[in-house]
């Protein structure tokens, strides 16, 4: 009996359609059934229902409680009632909205994920070290986080999920995948959430939990 569901699973354009397809099944037919992804097409995920003028991307930046931005996506068919009744929702959480067209990475991941992608490449090719490439994004541009960290956090397997959708939603090859971070994905190494990632982090996280004991 929601008046709107919103879809926050993994980053996968089949695993999204099937649970849409579900949803559109046992919610309301006046429901909003949004998706808080952050690279895939609304449109495509829309076809998944029957009704595609009530689906909407409603993109909460990481982690949601803190972060003050909403990222909202209208896909080809989104109403205009869908959409106000989503932006009045994001401003009641009081979040500040942006809008987005539906097109493969929307606003922030389609400038931020590039620039994670380039630190990887200059990892990669040696050009200095990770703590340098933080430290130089976080002094230089006044960044709070620098793009390494900022991937391990977000987490390398997202990065690498939404790089392809971007090199395969844009048809531009300057979008592809650093090789080191696929190595990293292909290895586990996935970041905070693995105790592992650019930075290894389980010598802090056995210090904590050796605390709580």
């Amino acid at each position: 009996m929601a008046d709107i569901v919103i879809e926050a699973i993994v980053e996968s354009e089949d695993a999204k359609k099937t649970l849409f397809l579900e949803l559109d099944r046992i919610a309301k037919s006046s429901a909003i059934l949004a998706s808080n992804t952050s690279s895939i097409s609304i449109t495509r995920l829309a076809s998944a229902t029957s009704r595609p003028r009530q689906v909407i991307g409603m993109h909460f930046m990481n982690p949601p409680p803190i972060m003050k931005l909403v990222e909202i996506v209208r896909g080809a068919d989104t109403s205009d009632n869908t959409f106000y009744a989503t932006k009045a929702l994001a401003e009641r959480f009081g979040k500040t909205v942006i809008c987005s067209q539906d097109f493969s990475g929307f606003v922030v991941n389609r400038i931020l994920m590039p620039m994670i992608n380039e630190a990887f490449y200059a990892l990669y090719t040696g050009v200095a070290t990770k703590e340098d490439i933080d430290t130089g994004m976080k002094l230089g541009t006044n960044h709070p986080m620098g793009p390494l960290q900022l991937a391990d956090f977000i987490g390398l397997d997202v990065c690498l999920s939404i790089m392809k959708v971007l090199q395969a939603g844009l048809g531009d090859n300057k979008y592809a995948p650093c090789p080191l971070l696929v190595q990293y994905v292909d290895a586990g190494r996935l970041g905070r959430k693995r105790g592992i990632g650019v930075y290894d982090y389980r010598a802090a996280e056995q210090v904590k939990r050796s605390a709580r004991l």
